[in-house]
């Protein structure tokens, strides 16, 4: 959406920026917000947060000279006004389509990117790490992060800060507090913050710290020095309940209005020329700018699309439900037959449809924040207790607690079961949220099991038997709706390692692991028209695997495997490693994801491109056999 009227269309860089006045600048925010709406309600998008988030950029843009500056965004939700100041306006409209502009910030697609976003909790670590990386090599640009307050409550957060508070190089902490995150957040901290946005002590005190901040004078200097020494300094003493960022030798402002662009401009301006690491605590409104986004803001966090006029979302044409709903009802329908049944979540409480679990079962419903490594701890003592957690994850976010996986839960061979949602590819959110690994890296863990299910009967077939088999159980299943099929009145439990056969065949034989059993039948029936007869195996398990479909599928002159998930360590690796032990050396084909990130898009489209959708399937058979 362009206007020739526009300040924004005049704007092809940052440095633009260093320009304008303050009234201009408040100008520019009101058509980024236009630009950002329009264009999300075509394409979908972080809309919420990116509108929250405005005047934050605009005023770190209109004082600093990046790319020699840096600006590190925390998960990248926050940062389509970056995009458009940075050279992208004229591509924004194909912001998370196919070839299109990424959903978070990116490297590879600009100078202004500092790193591959997508994940909570990690930019301050890649903040200090630049800051020093500056230091070492005797530079002076400024190093900023900007990180919002559920993201700050990540362990690898806190973990930053205090790593930062012990370096005390010159470095600038941009807290964008909308006390919001995907889900509303959670934890101590949470509270913590609310203490500082509402008390008259805190601002007082933060206001005379400041005053001295901007003055540099004798006094600064004694408490920043007094601060280093000793816990029980002068500033415990000023602050008596004030801040963990304090106590961490961080010296924070008082909590300002995040859409004040003079006042942000105003604090930001000296906090940039300061010696220590300042952490400005900008008080946001999620959706800032647009109605219905700021009344329903869990809504607009991520919506595919809406009515600019109305807001009212885009809705999918009817059909079968989710995945992801067919997932939590299930569980509801388990809990309440089995009192020992937990829910567990990190700060996704909506997006694992475990909302009516959390209404339902609230004593047994936990939403850890954004915590996976502390969410699978937390889990295994629920284990050892005696309850039966359900962790539901998405698959890009569950490799973060790998090591809990392996040593507090696979090691003791607890009874837990891990929903990975997400699984495969996810669509516009790309590659950093792409489930693409977690076969491979749960297939090397001992003592885990995998359930592939393929379509919504089979979801709640694999569900009821991951709570009913002991032990660490993990099941997966993609994101979207699933085939139309109907749902089991009384569900199965599944015989372990044992697959079932969908459709016969003798030329070749398809393992076909998750959704993509639906396109191998198709792929099969591709073949039958011209003369091949293809036999179809929804495998079920990815570990541990059917031995006896493996050795069947020998018979035939082809063994293809195709899974939503990596060929490397995958379970298409897995198959050739059984056909090895049965001392069988058939023809065969891995069809998978590839070795590399796959970026956005439609995951129909990509499916396609990357030759695993019922067409690429058939014909990659037809030249195996060629």
């Amino acid at each position: 959406m362009q206007d020739n009227g526009r300040i924004l269309d005049a704007i092809s860089k940052p440095a633009d920026l260093h320009l304008l006045s303050n009234d201009e600048l408040a100008i520019l925010c009101g058509e980024i917000r236009q630009e950002i709406i329009a264009t999300t309600a075509q394409t979908g998008g972080h809309l919420g947060s990116s509108l929250g988030a405005v005047e934050i950029i605009v005023a770190l843009h209109s004082l600093l000279n990046c790319p020699e500056d840096k600006i590190v965004f925390d998960v990248g939700h926050q940062a389509y006004a970056h995009k458009l100041l940075t050279g992208r306006l004229n591509r924004f409209s194909s912001l998370r389509q196919t070839d299109g502009i990424t959903a978070f910030t990116n490297p590879a697609e600009s100078e202004y990117d500092v790193h591959h976003s997508g994940h909570a909790s990690d930019s301050l670590s890649v903040a200090l790490g630049l800051a020093k990386a500056r230091d070492l090599s005797g530079g002076t640009n400024k190093i900023v992060t900007v990180i919002g307050d559920a993201a700050l409550s990540g362990g690898m957060a806190f973990e930053a800060l205090n790593h930062i508070g012990q370096e005390q190089t010159p470095m600038v902490i941009v807290l964008n507090d909308n006390e919001m995150s995907i889900s509303r957040p959670v934890g101590a901290l949470v509270h913590h913050l609310g203490y500082m946005r509402i008390s008259d002590q805190y601002r007082d005190a933060r206001d005379a710290l400041q005053e001295a901040l901007e003055q540099r004078g004798p006094f600064m200097r004694f408490m920043l020095e007094m601060g280093r020494r000793s816990k029980d300094s002068f500033k415990q003493f000023l602050f008596p309940q004030a801040t963990i960022f304090e106590s961490l030798d961080i010296v924070s402002t008082s909590p300002i209005d995040g859409h004040d662009i003079a006042k942000l401009r105003e604090v930001l301006s000296v906090v940039l020329e300061a010696d220590v690491p300042v952490l400005v605590h900008a008080i946001t409104k999620k959706g800032k700018g647009y109605a219905p986004a700021e009344e329903n803001p869990e809504a607009f966090h991520g919506p595919a699309g809406f009515n600019v006029e109305t807001g009212e979302l885009k809705k999918s044409a009817g059909g079968p439900p989710s995945f992801t709903q067919v997932f939590g009802d299930a569980l509801v329908a388990e809990a309440e037959a089995n009192d020992a049944i937990c829910a567990v979540t990190a700060a996704m409480e909506g997006g694992t449809g475990l909302h009516d679990f959390a209404e339902k079962f609230p004593d047994r419903f936990f939403d850890t924040g954004i915590t996976e490594e502390h969410a699978l701890g937390f889990a295994s003592g629920l284990a050892i207790g005696g309850k039966k957690p359900v962790v539901a994850i998405y698959s890009t976010f569950m490799q973060r607690a790998l090591d809990q996986i392996v040593i507090d839960n696979a090691m003791e061979d607890l009874d837990v079961v891990l929903a990975i949602d997400r699984a495969g590819l996810v669509g516009g959110d790309g590659a950093t949220h792409n489930g693409a690994l977690d076969i491979s890296y749960l297939r090397m863990v001992p003592n885990a099991r995998i359930l592939v299910p393929s379509d919504e009967a089979e979801l709640v077939h694999a569900l009821h038997t991951a709570l009913a088999i002991p032990g660490l159980v993990a099941l997966r299943y993609p994101r979207g709706t699933g085939e139309g099929v109907e749902l089991p009145a009384t569900p199965e439990v599944l015989e372990v390692g044992k697959s079932r056969t969908v459709r016969e065949g003798n030329d070749v034989a398809i393992l076909a692991f998750g959704r993509m059993v639906r396109f191998a039948r198709e792929a099969a029936e591709l073949l039958e028209e011209q003369g091949i007869s293809a036999r179809v195996v929804d495998m079920r398990w990815a570990k541990p695997l059917d031995v006896d479909a493996i050795e069947a599928a020998t018979q035939t002159k082809l063994v293809v495997t195709v899974e939503e998930g990596c060929i490397p360590g995958g379970a298409g690796e897995g198959v050739l490693e059984e056909l090895s032990k049965l001392g069988s050396a058939p023809l065969t084909l891995t069809l998978g994801l590839p070795d590399e990130f796959v970026e956005q898009g439609d995951y129909k489209e990509i499916f396609a491109r990357i030759g695993i959708d019922a067409a690429g399937i058939a014909s990659a058979i037809r030249t195996k056999l060629n």
